[in-house]
């Protein structure tokens, strides 16, 4: 089958669990360094096409090109069916390529938090498996409208919109689904190596972030996991 590209917005991306679990269901894997400035694939050389999360949001698109780059090239991904998945800024970039806002979410959401399947999710190629208060890990300040012509997916109790479907080749996830327990731990230090202050800056300590990844991140890695598993079967199946 063609390459599963993953599209790296920042510097601190690790990808989690996605790399394993591609090449676990057959897949072969290519990374795009999109903020490194290297020009993205062409969509005829690729089965399907993940953008991750970024320190930096839409906003920004000014100031860091690879943001307008990335977006041209998830709108051309789903005008021609190549199939796309969006993590957390994957997800708001997605909505802001097909025309939807992208603003602040009423609350910052950093830890684990639970979510909520729509009706819509059942039978979803993608996230059939996530069950009604399943605790994800979330990292993000924004939040999207969803574009006209989507489904959404699943809610969430403070920022209510959390997954949508566009045409059943197209999915934006807001929450890090990706991330693992490694990359949580290179996260949160980075942080405090910057100079953050996780609780001031976001209502959580690292503790509290810590405890809760004790509680969840054994389900979170297969959930997530399965997730990248379903997204190979989807691009082959497509291309």
């Amino acid at each position: 089958m063609k390459p599963i590209v993953l599209a790296r917005n920042d510097a601190f991306e690790t990808f989690g669990v996605a790399v394993q679990a591609l090449e676990d269901a057959g897949a072969p894997v290519v990374i795009w360094d999109a903020i490194g400035g290297h020009g993205g694939p062409a969509l005829d050389d690729v089965g399907g096409l993940v953008v991750f999360g970024s320190t930096y949001n839409v906003e920004h698109a000014d100031e860091q090109p690879f943001i307008g780059e990335v977006a041209g090239l998830a709108r051309e991904a789903v005008q021609r069916g190549v199939p796309y998945l969006g993590v957390c800024f994957g997800a708001q970039l997605l909505a802001w390529a097909l025309g939807s806002d992208v603003v602040k979410a009423p609350v910052r959401e950093v830890g684990f938090e639970p979510i909520s399947p729509l009706p819509a999710a059942d039978d979803d190629r993608l996230v059939s498996h996530y069950e009604e208060g399943d605790a994800v890990f979330q990292w993000h300040m924004d939040t999207f409208d969803v574009p006209n012509g989507a489904e959404l997916l699943a809610e969430g109790d403070g920022v209510a919109h959390q997954a949508f479907r566009i045409a059943d080749t197209a999915w934006g996830l807001q929450w890090h689904f990706e991330i693992d327990a490694a990359e949580i731990g290179f996260w949160l230090d980075t942080y405090e190596q910057e100079g953050g202050d996780l609780l001031a800056d976001w209502g959580k300590s690292r503790a509290q972030v810590e405890h809760e990844a004790e509680q969840h991140i054994a389900s979170h890695e297969r959930k997530g996991s399965e997730v990248f598993r379903r997204f190979a079967r989807v691009a082959r199946e497509t291309r």
